[in-house]
């Protein structure tokens, strides 16, 4: 990897440990109740020393957010034409279907080519497939084609190449900032997935709006070419010699996390989350029966939990200094629990926002654990492969939620499915604890996998 360069230039004389801990500047001599004051304000905000110090974790950072920005834009307007040329919110909801079985099936295997050829090679054809996709949906809306055919198997094969690329991604990160950063990067990397999710769709519904579906499309397409820029600037992640002669292996990575009972424990953790207490299905419901609203109502609860994750994002300059990240893990997904419980049993439309705001802020500070525990527990060699095993986790996890939230509502009501739902991932995770007392003391400083 080529040096790193420092912005701005390393004092002459180490920082005190705090400081260097939290990637914050030493206390000012003098400084006084402001100074101190102004200290908290540093330390509880997002510790942007990643961003700061390493150009190459800069530009793939940078990246992520243009490509997770237009990523959403597009699928507004995939959303937008289908319900246009069809009528048929049935076919509209099959675009889910459509993205969701490449994204499960290609992202164990695109984890696993992760672990045997250059990641910044897998990442350039994947960005490049990307940006040809959306290519792709500009020329047909421009051209006026009006096939959901099409539609569908772009869908495809944009989800297809996101879940190549996206596990190399991932796995690049511990190469390009040192380990006490991590947590640093992933509350980051949380941050650009939170602006993706909440600036996208915005500036896709007022392009739809000005200008048509293809400006969605148009302005995604180049805004790819800045991610593969990028993308061309990293150094070369080529595999030691011992993993680039080994065939590409999933069961390979399935075995090494069940030999691993911490990183195991904590995609199980993230299950419980997900399939006990996902209340996005019961949205609709939720708008109308409780809230006495429609389609408006139930953006704003979709974008509650965004803003909350981003939220938990950006006042994430705390995390670095968490040693226990099993606890963490835990105590984010007990909140979680919690808060949809509580907005089970809002009956007003603005504290059913802050509690939503409230889980998705759970759940980001649980997300940065579970990545950094991922990345410092596993080898080099296979981390691509566990990166692929987390896209199936966190993709697939939500759709059981969905099946088994709309199932319990059916059987008894939408308040009772999401309290029962939070109150049961509370008492799981408490339990999956109480059996696992080594993830429990799970200590960042000494990591046992």
């Amino acid at each position: 990897m080529r040096p790193v360069s420092t912005t701005p230039p390393a004092p002459s004389e180490p920082a005190p440990a705090s400081a260097s801990a939290s990637g914050g500047i030493p206390p000012e001599p003098g400084a006084g109740g402001g100074g101190r004051w102004r200290r908290l304000g540093r330390g509880a905000l997002a510790d942007l020393s990643p961003l700061r110090e390493h150009p190459d974790y800069r530009r793939l950072w940078t990246g992520q957010v243009v490509s997770a920005v237009g990523q959403q834009m597009t699928a507004v307007a995939v959303a937008v034409q289908v319900y246009a040329l069809t009528g048929s919110s049935f076919a509209t909801g099959l675009v889910g279907l459509f993205s969701l079985v490449p994204l499960v099936g290609l992202g164990l295997y695109g984890g696993a080519i992760a672990d045997t050829v250059d990641r910044r090679l897998l990442g350039l054809v994947g960005s490049s497939g990307l940006a040809l996709t959306s290519a792709v949906l500009a020329v047909q809306a421009l051209l006026g084609l009006g096939s959901v055919g099409l539609l569908y198997a772009a869908v495809a094969l944009q989800s297809g190449f996101f879940a190549l690329s996206s596990p190399a991604r991932s796995a690049m990160i511990p190469r390009l900032v040192p380990p006490h950063q991590l947590p640093a990067a992933n509350a980051l990397g949380s941050m650009s997935m939170s602006l993706g999710t909440t600036v996208g769709p915005m500036i896709g519904g007022v392009l739809i709006a000005a200008f048509g579906v293809q400006s969605a499309y148009l302005v995604d397409t180049l805004a790819f070419s800045g991610t593969l820029y990028a993308m061309w600037r990293l150094p070369a992640m080529r595999p030691g010699d011992g993993a680039a002669r080994k065939r590409a292996s999933v069961l390979d990575g399935l075995r090494f996390l069940r030999s691993r009972p911490n990183l195991r424990t904590s995609f199980v953790a993230d299950l419980i989350a997900m399939v006990f207490a996902s209340p996005r299905a019961l949205f609709p419901a939720i708008a109308v029966t409780v809230y006495h609203g429609g389609p408006g109502t139930v953006g704003l609860l979709v974008a509650a939990l965004a803003v909350g994750a981003l939220t938990g994002a950006l006042f994430s300059g705390w995390v670095s200094r968490i040693r226990r990240h099993g606890a963490a893990i835990v105590a984010g997904v007990a909140a979680w629990g919690l808060a949809i419980a509580a907005f089970g049993l809002s009956a007003h439309l603005w504290l059913g926002l802050l509690m939503l705001a409230a889980a998705g802020c759970a759940d980001s500070i649980s997300m940065i654990f579970r990545n950094t525990m991922l990345q410092v527990g596993a080898p080099d060699d296979m981390r691509g492969r566990l990166q692929g095993i987390f896209i199936v986790v966190v993709a697939g996890g939500p759709r059981l939620g969905d099946f088994f939230a709309g199932t319990a509502a059916s059987l008894t009501s939408s308040t009772t499915a999401l309290l029962a739902g939070g109150l049961t991932c509370v008492a799981a995770v408490l339990l999956l604890a109480a059996r696992r007392p080594a993830f429990r003391h799970y200590d960042a400083h000494h990591p046992a996998p």
